[in-house]
C-alpha cells in the first residue's frame, strides 16, 4: 500500500479511497477510511488537507490517500 498527503486538490478524485480526519477527531488524530463522493475545498491546496465528503456522508480533511 502506498500513502500520499492529501494537501493537493489535483490528487483527489471522486471514487478514491482515502483516510480523513473529522472535525471532532482533530485533537486525537483518529482517521476514518472511506471513498470520496465530493470535493469541498475550492482552492488548489490546503495545508491541513483537502476537505471532502465521503460516500458515507462523513466530512473531513484528507490525511492519506490509500491505493
Amino acid at each position: 500500500m502506498k500513502y500520499m498527503a492529501g494537501e493537493k486538490r489535483a490528487d483527489i478524485k471522486p471514487g478514491l479511497s482515502v483516510r480523513v480526519v473529522m472535525k471532532q477527531d482533530q485533537r486525537t488524530g483518529k482517521l476514518t477510511e472511506g471513498v470520496v463522493r465530493d470535493i469541498l475545498t475550492k482552492s488548489p491546496t490546503h495545508p491541513h488537507g483537502i476537505k471532502v465528503r465521503l460516500e458515507s456522508g462523513i466530512v473531513g480533511r484528507v490525511k492519506e490517500i490509500v491505493s
